[in-house]
């Protein structure tokens, strides 16, 4: 099926440490295994952070940020196995090679020649984008456009994080934003003892964390009132790691969750012995987006929002980076 060409608005960023503007541009056409989407929302992640502040290695400019995109196809390229009307949702992984030992060994988000959406790939601060219907995820009906955005990041790197933290019942987090959120709801329904760890007297992150069921939350300077089984690490902030050392119990982990972290300083061997673990997340997989779709309904999980009109994308980046969001931030291009 073909549109008529149009024109499409999006939010680019020119150059690294820049604010993002907005153009104007004609509507592109999917190719081969291409869908072009109608942006109904798109999440917005601290990755995309790291994009706007350079942190990640070779970013092309201009670039479109956002990898949470909640879209409706309009258009098929050849071979693109999805329905016209469908609404799917795009996550940061947008392309595999699909040969190397990675992708076939069921560990595509390794694979080298990965390319990601917002990232090498146009991404969704836009009212329209182009995506390989190969990685284009369906969505459970029971979550509205902007409530299902942040399942596409926030989840599901939250998601994989926890499934790294292994059979542990007691469990900290680090960071109390967007991914923390979902992932407090997911392992409380798995039976899980979660403790949140926030910015150092904030006490609004601290309440919002035990109202989603948490059994303590004190700042990220303190230890916990019982050793931990596991701590996930979602704030970029390598400071972090021997502080989450400390607060395991020997054979406990400590799962980094973020694609970004500032250097981690030098701590004593005595924080790692007692076969501790320390592991990173590294992007997600298909399967992981799946799995936690079909398991966020019948958690279920509960999106904190706010939302902003595509136009204020630069005013959610600055909230969300001097940490004043409850949840996640949403931009609804058709606001």
């Amino acid at each position: 099926m073909s549109t008529t060409r149009g024109r499409m608005r999006a939010m680019v960023l020119p150059r690294a440490h820049a604010p993002l503007v907005m153009i104007e541009r004609e509507l592109p056409r999917p190719g081969p295994q291409q869908v072009l989407l109608r942006v109904r929302a798109c999440g917005v992640c601290r990755t995309d952070l790291h994009v706007v502040d350079d942190e990640l290695p070779g970013i092309p400019h201009p670039i479109v940020p956002g990898h949470e995109i909640v879209g409706e196809v309009l258009e098929r390229g050849p071979d693109a196995g999805l329905a016209v009307g469908a609404r799917v949702g795009v996550p940061w992984l947008g392309w595999t090679c699909g040969a190397c030992d990675y992708c076939r060994g069921g560990q595509e988000n390794l694979c080298s020649a990965a390319r990601f959406t917002g990232y090498q790939l146009d991404g969704g601060y836009a009212d329209h984008v182009l995506a390989d219907a190969r990685y284009c995820l369906p969505l459970p009906g029971d979550f509205d456009d902007a409530h299902a955005a942040p399942l596409l990041c926030a989840g599901l790197i939250g998601y994989r994080a926890l499934r790294m933290a292994g059979e542990a019942r007691r469990i900290g987090i680090y960071g109390f934003g967007a991914a923390a959120h979902i992932v407090a709801q997911v392992a409380r329904y798995q039976g899980r003892d979660c403790l949140a760890f926030v910015r150092p007297g904030d006490e609004d992150a601290a309440r919002f964390a035990m109202s989603l069921g948490c059994s303590w939350a004190g700042g990220s300077d303190e230890r916990p009132p019982e050793a931990l089984d596991a701590a996930i690490i979602f704030a970029p902030v390598g400071a972090l790691v021997p502080a989450a050392l400390a607060a395991v119990r020997p054979g406990g982990t400590v799962v980094c969750g973020g694609i970004h972290m500032s250097d981690i300083p030098s701590f004593p061997y005595a924080l790692l012995w007692g076969e501790r673990t320390i592991r990173s997340v590294a992007n997600l997989t298909r399967r992981d987006g799946l799995e936690f779709l079909a398991l966020a309904p019948r958690v279920p999980v509960r999106t904190e929002v706010t939302t902003f009109p595509l136009e204020g994308a630069n005013e959610a980046l600055a909230r969300l980076r001097a940490g004043r969001l409850t949840g996640a931030a949403v931009l609804l291009p058709g606001a």
